[in-house]
C-alpha cells in the first residue's frame, strides 16, 4: 500500500503568481524557458499529493509564532502551503529574492 493521497488545489492567487512569473520570463528571457519553469514548479506542486508534510515552515512566519503553513524550494522560488485534513491548499509561488516578509503579511495574513 502507498502513501496517503492528499488533494492538491491551488488558489486564485498562486494561479496569478504562476501566470505572472511565467510572462515575466517569457519577457525577460524566452518562452521555453518560461514554460521550462513552469512545468517545474507544477511537478514540485504535485509532489505535495504525496508527501505534504515535507517541507519546512517559513523563517518569516515561524519567527511570529505561525507554523501552520510549510514551504517547498525550487532555486530562488518558494511555494508556500498548508495541509488541512486530506488537502494541501498552495498559497503563494514566488521568487524568494522578493521582501517575502511583507508578501507573506499581504497574502495570508491580510496585512
Amino acid at each position: 500500500m502507498g502513501p496517503e493521497s492528499f488533494e492538491v488545489f491551488l488558489t486564485r492567487g498562486a494561479e496569478r503568481d504562476l501566470e505572472e512569473l511565467h510572462r515575466y520570463i517569457e519577457a525577460s528571457d524566452s518562452r521555453a524557458r518560461a514554460d521550462d519553469l513552469l512545468d517545474q514548479l507544477l511537478g514540485a506542486v504535485e509532489t505535495l499529493a504525496s508527501f505534504p508534510e515535507r517541507g519546512h515552515v517559513p523563517r518569516e512566519l515561524e519567527a511570529v509564532g505561525i507554523r501552520e503553513y510549510r514551504q517547498l524550494l525550487l532555486g530562488p522560488y518558494r511555494i508556500i502551503y498548508r495541509v488541512v485534513r486530506s488537502r494541501t491548499y498552495i498559497y503563494l509561488i514566488a521568487d524568494g529574492r522578493r521582501d517575502m516578509q511583507s508578501l507573506l503579511e499581504r497574502r495570508l495574513l491580510g496585512s
